[in-house]
C-alpha cells in the first residue's frame, strides 16, 4: 500500500512538473517575439498548351532544372505548319496581284495623261484653225467686193480655201469632242486602277496577318519554360492529346522563396509590411535566414461563426507572408520553418506604403 502511494505522489509530482514546464514554455512564448510556423513555398507557373495537338517529345523529366526559354515539351505540328505554308502562299498571291495593280495604275495615269495631252492638243489646232478660216473668208470676201478687179477663178480659190478650212475646223472640234471624252474614260479608269491597287494592299495585309497568327501557331508547337526553375510536373506521356489550356508543365522558381504563418487577434499590432523576419528550418537547426513581410492579411481565417467571448477573439489568426532570402536550392518548397519577427522598422515599413 505505501509502495502504491510513492508512486502515486511521484506520478503526480512528475505531471505537475511537466504542466509547469509547459506552462512557463507558453509564456515565454507568449511574451517573447510574434511569429509563427510555415512551410515554405516557391512561385508555381503552369504552363499550358494552346494548340488541339499530340505529345511529340519530352525534353526534361520530373524535378529537373531548366533554364529560361528551355524547351520543355513538343507537339506534334503538321497541322500548323499545312497552314503556314497555306498562308504564305497566299501572301506571295496577294503580293503578285498587287505587283500587276500598281503596273496597271501606272499604265492607266500614263494613258490619261496621253489622252489628256492629246485633248490638249485638239483645242490648240481648233484654235489655229479658227484663226485661218477666218482669214479665208476675209479674204474671199474681199475679193468679191472688188468686182470686176479680180478673176473668178481667184474669187473661186479664195472661197475654196475658206471652205475647206470651214471643213477641217468642225472635223478638229468633233475630234476634240471625242479627245475630251476618252480623257474623261482615261481618268476614271486610273481612279479605278488606283483603287484595284490599293484593294491589292489591303489584300496582301490581310495575308501578312494570316501569316503572322500561322507563325503564332507553329511557336506554339514548342512549348519552353517562362523562367528559370525545377519542373514539378509533367502530366503528358509521350503520344498523349493535348487539349487547348491544358496544363503540360508545372514549374517551380525557387530563387524567391516564401512562407506564410498564422497571426493571433492579439499580435496582429505586431507585423507590419517591409518589417524584418528571422527564419529557422528544421533542415539547418544552426542556420538562419533573413525575411521580410510581404502582405498582412486584412481578413482573419479561421474565424468562428459567433465571435462572443475574449477566448473567441483569440482564436482569430491573420495570414502573414514573408519572402526569404536564401541562396538557390537551399529552402526547398514543403521545408517546414519558423518565423519569427523582427523589431518593427519604420523607413522599411514607410517603403511599403503606397
Amino acid at each position: 500500500m505505501r509502495r502504491a502511494v510513492v508512486v502515486f505522489v511521484v506520478l503526480v509530482v512528475v505531471l505537475a512538473t511537466l504542466l509547469g514546464v509547459r506552462i512557463l514554455k507558453d509564456r515565454r512564448a507568449a511574451e517573447g517575439p510574434a511569429g509563427g510556423s510555415g512551410v515554405v513555398e516557391g512561385t508555381a507557373v503552369d504552363v499550358r498548351a494552346r494548340l488541339n495537338a499530340r505529345v511529340l517529345a519530352r525534353h526534361v523529366e520530373e524535378g529537373g532544372r531548366v533554364e529560361k526559354n528551355a524547351v520543355l515539351v513538343t507537339l506534334d505540328c503538321t497541322e500548323p505548319e499545312a497552314g503556314l505554308s497555306e498562308a504564305s502562299a497566299r501572301l506571295a498571291m496577294a503580293q503578285a496581284q498587287a505587283d500587276g495593280a500598281r503596273a496597271a495604275a501606272v499604265a492607266a495615269g500614263r494613258s490619261s495623261e496621253a489622252v489628256a495631252a492629246q485633248a490638249e492638243g485638239s483645242q490648240s489646232q481648233i484654235a489655229s484653225l479658227a484663226d485661218q478660216q477666218g482669214l479665208a473668208q476675209r479674204q474671199a470676201d474681199r475679193l468679191q467686193q472688188m468686182g470686176d478687179a479680180t478673176t473668178a477663178a481667184a474669187l473661186d480659190q479664195a472661197r475654196a480655201h475658206a471652205q475647206s478650212l470651214e471643213q477641217q475646223l468642225s472635223a478638229a472640234r468633233h475630234a476634240s469632242t471625242a479627245a475630251s471624252r476618252q480623257a474623261r474614260a482615261a481618268t476614271e479608269q486610273e481612279r479605278a486602277s488606283l483603287q484595284q491597287a490599293e484593294s491589292a494592299l489591303r489584300a496582301i495585309q490581310a495575308a501578312e496577318a494570316t501569316v503572322r497568327r500561322a507563325q503564332v501557331s507553329v511557336a506554339e508547337c514548342e512549348l519552353r519554360a517562362p523562367l528559370s526553375g525545377t519542373v514539378e510536373t509533367l502530366p503528358l506521356e509521350v503520344g498523349e492529346l493535348a487539349l487547348p489550356g491544358a496544363i503540360v508543365a508545372r514549374l517551380v522558381d525557387t530563387h524567391r522563396p516564401k512562407a506564410t504563418f498564422y497571426l493571433p487577434n492579439a499580435e496582429l499590432a505586431a507585423a507590419k509590411p517591409g518589417q524584418s523576419a528571422t527564419v529557422r528550418a528544421d533542415a539547418y537547426p544552426d542556420r538562419t535566414f533573413q525575411a521580410r513581410v510581404v502582405t498582412v492579411a486584412r481578413e482573419a481565417a479561421f474565424t468562428p461563426r459567433n465571435v462572443q467571448t475574449r477566448g473567441d477573439r483569440d482564436r482569430l489568426v491573420y495570414p502573414v507572408e514573408v519572402h526569404i532570402d536564401a541562396p538557390e536550392g537551399v529552402l526547398l518548397p514543403g521545408m517546414p520553418v519558423d518565423i519569427t519577427l523582427g523589431p518593427v522598422n519604420d523607413a522599411a515599413v514607410a517603403e511599403q506604403r503606397p
